[in-house]
């Protein structure tokens, strides 16, 4: 496919991070939207605002053709299912694919995961100074988490919100929980607090199954990538 609007953008444990360019393009959004199939076509016609629209029909329409090119189907070919708390998966041919993918998009960039393991999740963020910092805060974070954000201010007190707010995400996103297991009812480890680019991670509900849990975070955005080793799709 000529004038692809995503590239590869990194490889983290065997897991393909893909790059999508959502700046603004009415042309390529013609071209996604004639990718997807009836039921994505209709939850772009419901999406709310004309940014939301593009950004749905940009990462769809990649996360369409690299899954189709991974199992070795026509894009035609490809639907999705979806967990409990509704984390999709992909069924290729009429059979559930073993490929384990994730997708997060902000502002003018996506972010699509996609590889072998079941439970895998990234986050993307765009760092916006004008969001409600304190409110959030207090829901998000835990005590050690917000000794650390009060220790900072301006640019240093921006990034290191962003970074532990893609840390969380991506972390509830590989187990598909979603929102549902509050995030400040976890911290991060305190190695990543003073700086560590990627540890192991264990859930306090959980310990004994651990993640990989990488900063994927530069200049552009705060990004993070978790996924726990060789877990197939079930």
């Amino acid at each position: 496919m000529a004038d692809r609007w995503w590239s590869p953008w990194c490889s983290v444990e065997g897991t393909t991070i893909l790059h999508v360019d959502l700046a603004p393009s009415p042309e390529r959004e013609e071209r996604a939207v004639a990718l997807l199939d009836d039921a994505e076509r209709a939850r772009w016609n419901r999406s709310l605002s004309g940014e939301a629209r593009h950004a749905f029909a940009l990462c769809r329409a990649a996360l369409r053709v690299s899954l189709a090119e991974h199992a070795g189907c026509g894009v035609d070919e490809l639907s999705f299912g979806h967990l409990d708390h509704g984390k999709p998966f992909a069924i290729a041919g009429g059979r559930r694919s073993s490929i384990g993918f994730n997708v997060s998009h902000s502002g003018g960039h996506g972010l699509i995961a996609i590889g072998g393991h079941g439970d895998l999740g990234v986050d993307v963020e765009e760092r916006s100074p004008h969001r409600d910092f304190a409110e959030l805060t207090d829901r998000v974070y835990g005590p050690l988490e917000r000794q650390r954000l009060a220790r900072v201010s301006g640019t240093a007190r921006l990034h290191l919100f962003y970074r532990l707010w893609t840390i969380k995400e991506a972390l509830l996103k590989a187990i598909g929980t979603g929102l549902s297991l509050g995030p400040a009812r976890f911290e991060i480890p305190e190695t990543m607090l003073d700086g560590a680019r990627a540890c192991l991670f264990r859930f306090p509900h959980d310990p004994s199954s651990p993640l990989h849990l990488v900063d994927l975070g530069e200049e552009r955005f705060a990004a993070a990538f978790a996924c726990r080793p060789g877990t197939p799709l079930t």
